[in-house]
């Protein structure tokens, strides 16, 4: 019941499922800190040596099978009269739900959880446990859409003693032809069921149906299953091909290993539909019951398995004595095989072996019934449907429910979900309300380190629980950002109380804003609290203010606040028309004005300049435009006649008069005039 500690460390939460043998919970690893799934038998079979055996055969069994596609199993036990399993707890939804939600599934989809299962099968196999039990309900599909196989309650390894009422167990609408004849079993067995599996999936229903468990078991092994794309066009000829196959009557024309098959559908799923077809090529003509004349009956295209084929015509071709010997002979042979089989079928029902596949109580002929769903019924609706049904009342046991009210069934055993023998004592329990434990109010922990969060909850009488870590802009890194339940709502004392601390502030990747305007991209970075600062370049390939690249690059993850740079092109970077400009200084002006003149300036005398022969200074230096002005002024030499003397646009002067001049490209061809 909710509320118990198992083995001294695993507290029962609430019920989560249901099956023949055992009641599923939640739970929680108070060691480890960690939610489980908790499995429990059922009381009325933990007293059965044969049925502890086989609780405890599962839980050494399925705790050896190490594959990311099989439900992990982490300890089990006995705790006074309860034998417990406890295993990795599942999100999601088992398969023959989301069947049951979404129909049909695609091609691809189906074919992937095929090829996980057949990985999880072949884990198993190479560990000689046959799983027995495959079907949608034992499938449970995570929310990352990969699934896990659970339930190996049914699971016998081959060396095993344990043959007791285990011959035929299981669904009747997936068990093998050979698991209901009640024939040795092995890994093709599981195959068979997997096919079923894929063939609901992939049609939305399952290929044998029938009004009891026995009328399905006997289709299992006299007849053929309609091909899928009959059922669901939408299903592709190789696909169809891979589900026939396993779903062989004979062990040996199916795929002879899980590995095998998971190869096949690898092939299938990466396109490669030759090997798919190589795969499935020498698959048998599928018999049918019933073939009218004229009407023929057309293979399945591409390799799938056939059906065989009647000639479109009332018109019968002559036969010759020989064909006629072969064709009798060969009829012959069929009524030989259809009377074994239903021999051997009559045989097995005298010694209820095929009755086994629901429980295996159906020996003694009473007829079994659906158990009816009493929860949310009231103590006296509950009685009158039980009796109504066939069934008698067992025992009445009061308990406390926070979801139901008081009055109200909250659980029964068997389950809505099984079906019993009429006159079955079915057991229920009625709400006495929410537990009478001190109630009290959950405090808010938010910003709390773990001790201080611990200390809070201890405070109150509240254990604390550290939850996965999650990343918070607001919160730092190490200190409590979320919580479950959260402040103010109203426990029992005693309760545990998740707390999540912060991961520090969850990275940002920086976006692709190449080809934005400045201001858009800026706007852009600054939305997911980034920092921006702006450069420019030239750039050939982006238009004038357009941004054409950041610092860090683009998928970049930063921090909250990180500064990033946004690169803004200036367009085309011009064309440089700059040249040297060699200095002449010292140099005479002769040599001066024929260089700078072959370089392409345009050198002129600075006007006043004193005459003389060397260059006394020259403007511009470095670097100036080709073709612009190069102006020198020269060094002053004496005049032999007085005075100084000067040469260029302006003459010299002597005494302070002003001589005339003209501007001549050489040194002394210009006077002065004293």
């Amino acid at each position: 019941m909710p509320g118990m500690i198992l083995g001294g460390r695993y507290q029962v939460q609430d019920k989560i499922g249901s099956g023949g043998m055992a009641t599923v919970y939640r739970g929680l690893d108070e060691v480890l800190g960690r939610t489980v799934a908790i499995k429990t038998m059922l009381p009325q079979y933990a007293s059965d040596p044969s049925f502890a055996a086989r609780f405890k055969q599962e839980a050494q069994a399925a705790a050896a099978l190490q594959s990311p596609y099989i439900v992990s199993v982490y300890d089990w036990g006995k705790d006074a009269d309860t034998y417990y399993i406890v295993m990795e707890y599942l999100r999601g939804t088992d398969l023959k739900s989301g069947i049951r939600k979404h129909g049909a599934l695609d091609c691809k989809k189906v074919a992937q959880i095929g090829s996980q299962i057949a990985q999880a099968l072949s884990v198993a196999h190479k560990h000689d446990i046959i799983h027995r039990d495959i079907k949608p309900q034992n499938i449970m599909v995570q929310p990352d859409g990969n699934i896990k196989v659970m339930d190996f309650g049914i699971a016998r390894a081959k060396n095993s003693h344990l043959t007791q009422d285990n011959s035929v167990l299981g669904t009747a609408h997936y068990v093998s032809p050979e698991q209901t004849q009640g024939k040795d079993l092995g890994p093709t067995t599981d195959i068979y069921s997997l096919g079923i599996v894929m063939y609901e999936a992939a049609t939305g229903q399952v290929p044998f149906q029938g009004d009891d468990a026995i009328s399905v078991a006997l289709k299992q092994v006299n007849e053929q299953p309609k091909p899928p794309s009959e059922l669901n066009p939408a299903v592709d000829p190789s696909l169809e091909s891979i589900i026939l196959k396993c779903m062989q009557k004979s062990p040996a024309a199916r795929f002879q290993t899980a590995d095998e098959l998971y190869h096949v559908l690898r092939d299938y799923l990466a396109g490669r539909m030759q090997a798919v077809n190589n795969a499935t090529a020498m698959l048998a003509a599928q018999a049918t019951n019933k073939i009218e004349r004229g009407a023929g009956v057309q293979p399945v295209k591409s390799g799938t398995a056939t059906m065989p084929r009647v000639e479109r015509t009332n018109r019968y071709r002559a036969q010759s004595a020989t064909e006629q010997a072969a064709e009798e002979e060969a009829a012959r042979e069929r009524r030989h095989r259809r009377n074994v089989i239903l021999g051997v079928i009559g045989a097995l029902l005298a010694v209820a072996v095929v009755a086994a596949i629901v429980v295996s109580a159906l020996s003694s002929g009473a007829k079994t019934k659906s158990v009816p769903d009493l929860i949310g019924r009231t103590q006296d609706e509950a009685i009158a449907m039980i009796l109504e049904n066939g069934f008698e009342v067992g025992d009445v046991e009061p308990g406390y429910s926070k979801d139901y009210e008081e009055g109200l069934v909250f659980d029964q055993s068997p389950t809505s979900t099984q079906t019993a023998e009429e006159g079955t004592k079915i057991d229920i329990f009625v709400s006495q309300g929410e537990s009478p434990v001190d109630q009290v109010e959950v405090p808010d922990l938010t910003n709390c380190t773990q001790e201080e969060a611990d200390e809070r909850l201890e405070a109150r009488g509240l254990k604390g629980r550290r939850g996965d870590d999650q990343p918070s802009d607001t919160i730092e890194d190490g200190r409590v950002c979320a919580q479950d339940p959260e402040e103010g709502e109203t426990v029992g004392r005693g309760s545990f109380i998740t707390y999540h601390l912060s991961s520090g502030a969850e990275p940002i990747e920086v976006p692709d804003v190449a080809g934005q305007n400045a201001d858009a991209a800026e706007q852009a970075l600054k939305d997911l609290g980034l920092t921006v600062k702006r450069d420019y370049d030239y750039s050939s390939t982006d238009a004038e203010g357009t941004v054409f690249r950041t610092d860090p690059d683009a998928g970049t993850e930063v921090e909250k606040g990180q500064e990033v740079t946004i690169y803004i092109s200036q367009g085309p970077k011009p064309v440089d028309t700059t040249v040297s400009v060699p200095s002449y200084v010292g140099y005479d002006y002769s040599i001066a004005y024929s260089e700078l003149s072959a370089l392409g300036f345009n050198v002129v005398l600075a006007q006043g300049s004193p005459s003389g022969g060397k260059v006394l200074s020259q403007y511009p230096t470095g670097t100036a435009e080709k073709g612009a002005t190069i102006t020198i002024t020269l060094e002053a030499y004496p005049d032999p006649n007085g005075g100084t003397t000067g040469g260029g646009t302006g003459g010299g002067t002597t005494g302070g008069e002003t001589g005339g001049g003209t501007d001549t490209p050489s040194i002394g061809e210009g006077d002065g005039v004293s």
